[in-house]
């Protein structure tokens, strides 16, 4: 009965990983007749080098900074909202989670034409006296665009998260906090939060998680430009391996990307560890 899974996992799980570290050590391209040959740390050596690679690595890192915080906070909010019990709150719950169900292609694709000079973004700012910026054109404000797509994307799954974490809380403990003279800020504070601490956990390491694989946006909207202002390790990656046929390359920057994700990884399970269980 193990069989059937076990042979899926080995070949698209554990055999590409092996793959992984062996081609990053080579000159390796996907369509050559010449075999790859052992080339040690030189494809290493290549990347640390590179400017297009430094610039992926900060737009991730700018890229996840932002996102975490910004899109859990503003979830948080659109759950607390919808988690009244009046009327309508089922009908902005759905509209809130429509664009999560909505392909990324396109949602991607309906944002690439609001981001253009004469676009919707644009003539709404104009309407109010404001010239706006060629949004994905200028890279002052490229990844910033891709950020705030980004954010309207993802935020209505992780409201739903945040709502499901709100309802597991006793409302006992709001009505003795209201008799106490609690007033709604505090009964956020001393009631709402500690009571969402394993659910802002999952959405810290979900958040995250989807920040760094940030690939589908840059690909349609930007192609990483202009001037790999929005280019990601993600995407430098793929674009390595099969638009520049250069596997070793592109491996070594996934062994580079694994490893800054557990380095982040590895921080988060600090940082989140269950203080009263570790001692």
């Amino acid at each position: 009965m193990l069989l059937p899974a076990a042979v899926l996992i080995i070949m698209f799980l554990i055999i590409p990983i092996a793959l992984t570290f062996i081609l990053a050590f080579t000159n390796t391209r996907l369509i050559s007749p010449v075999p790859g040959q052992f080339i040690g740390l030189q494809n290493f050596s290549n990347l640390f080098t590179d400017e297009t690679f430094w610039a992926s690595l900060r737009n991730t890192i700018v890229f996840t900074v932002v996102i975490v915080p910004v899109q859990s906070a503003v979830a948080l909010v659109m759950a607390v909202l919808v988690n009244s019990k009046t009327r309508g709150t089922t009908f902005f719950r759905t509209i809130y989670f429509l664009p999560v169900v909505t392909s990324i292609v396109v949602v991607s694709m309906l944002w690439l034409f609001m981001y253009q000079k004469d676009g919707l973004i644009n003539l709404l700012l104009a309407r109010i006296g404001i010239e706006g910026p060629d949004w994905l054109a200028d890279p002052r404000w490229s990844l910033f665009a891709i950020i705030v797509m980004s954010i309207w994307q993802a935020m209505g799954f992780h409201m739903i998260i945040w709502l499901s974490g709100l309802q597991t809380i006793p409302e006992e403990l709001y009505e003795a906090a209201a008799l106490d003279g609690a007033s709604k800020w505090q009964q956020f504070t001393n009631v709402t939060w500690p009571g969402l601490r394993a659910t802002r956990v999952f959405i810290l390491i979900t958040i995250t998680i989807a920040a760094f694989g940030l690939f589908s946006q840059v690909n349609i909207m930007t192609q990483g430009g202009p001037l790999d202002s929005t280019s990601t390790l993600v995407y430098m990656t793929v674009r390595s391996g099969f638009q520049q046929q250069q596997t070793g390359y592109a491996a070594a920057i996934s062994l580079v990307f694994f490893v800054l994700v557990l380095v982040v990884t590895l921080i988060q399970n600090f940082l989140t560890r269950d203080k009263e269980a570790s001692r």
